[in-house]
């Protein structure tokens, strides 16, 4: 016989394993972001950059689901570090275009090891991971 707050107990929380799995693989990429001199939200920012070079910080808030906002510090840091450039964009003065400096795109080249690095560690196969990816985007999708 169930009770009314058994939907409260942790074990029957979807939320705590995503938070969890979350918190161990972003403590799982330290090491080699470590390495990079780089923080896990700094690389994000530079794998959109990668990705695309020059797009404006809409774009970047968007494809990362982040507030101008939370960003805009990360910006500021890539920046002072001499990876991006932030300028205003000619054509409308509103929109600030980021691009990736040469430092920036010889940052790629030693960052490529890294999703690999990662994978070698979650105790999932490859199906397995790509299950729970499909999983999670499916999710992702349906909540924004």
């Amino acid at each position: 016989m169930s009770d009314k707050f058994d939907s409260l107990k942790l074990e029957n929380q979807l939320c705590f394993p995503l938070y969890t799995a979350s918190r161990l693989v972003i403590q799982a990429y330290q090491p080699m972001l470590k390495e990079l001199d780089l923080t896990y939200p700094q690389y994000l920012v530079l794998m959109v950059l990668w990705e695309e070079d020059q797009v404006n910080l809409r774009t970047v808030a968007e494809k990362l689901q982040l507030q101008s906002n939370t960003l805009t510090p990360l910006l500021k840091r890539l920046q002072q570090r001499g990876f991006i450039e932030r300028k205003r964009s000619e054509t409308d003065e509103r929109n600030i275009v980021i691009t990736l400096t040469s430092k920036g795109r010889a940052l790629k080249n030693k960052a490529c090891d890294v999703p690999s690095l990662l994978a070698e560690q979650l105790p999932l196969s490859i199906d397995e991971a790509k299950e729970l990816y499909r999983l999670l985007y499916k999710m992702i999708r349906r909540m924004i």
